[in-house]
């Protein structure tokens, strides 16, 4: 899940808007725990997104990218995206959303970089998963982070992920050393 993912690009044959409401809940021992809540809309290739929390704390950023898709039966969707920041950290950021599918195996990734006009200096965020989809509803995997909302003692933080779906609907954890992450997602 991470927030927002190019999972799903390209399917809406009818032209019709599709979003997608999510957020990651970061339990941080001895730490500030936070939330940080997504909000994208797709049309045919058109990509928008609003984020809070997610580049930084009190930190919200929108966003502007192209739906690009590829295959059938195995899958490859892209969206470059160029974005603005503003709060605790600002300036323009350019990102991408990508995800590869084979069967029940999924590879999902979303990174930027932000070219900061402030102190908070610039720096490249990434959020990647590999996935394997044991039955329709649940999922189980690998995830690595590497951001600037917490530190951590690694600068490329490694966890493992657990989720559930039903419907529109997904449930996701992710633990990392020593942090939990709660994802929930829902797609109307």
């Amino acid at each position: 899940m991470a927030c927002a993912s190019a999972r799903g690009q390209g399917t809406n044959a009818a032209k019709e808007w599709s979003f997608e409401l999510s957020g990651l809940g970061y339990l941080i021992p001895n730490g500030r725990s936070y939330i940080s809540p997504a909000l994208s809309a797709d049309r045919d290739s058109l990509h928008l997104e609003a984020r809070y929390n997610y580049e930084n704390f009190e930190t919200g950023s929108i966003w502007a990218g192209r739906n690009f898709s590829f295959g059938s039966k195995t899958t490859f969707a892209v969206t470059p995206m160029i974005g603005g920041v503003f709060g605790t950290s600002s300036g323009i950021a350019v990102g991408y959303l990508a995800t590869f599918q084979h069967r029940r195996l999924s590879i999902d990734s979303q990174g930027e970089y932000l070219f900061a006009t402030n102190q908070s200096g610039s720096f490249f965020y990434n959020w990647s998963e590999i996935s394997y989809s044991a039955a329709e509803w649940f999922r189980a995997g690998v995830v690595i982070q590497r951001t600037k909302a917490y530190h951590t003692r690694l600068e490329v933080e490694p966890g493992l992920l657990a989720g559930v779906s039903r419907k529109n609907v997904d449930f996701t954890i992710y633990v990392f050393d020593p942090t939990v992450v709660l994802g929930i997602g829902w797609r109307f």
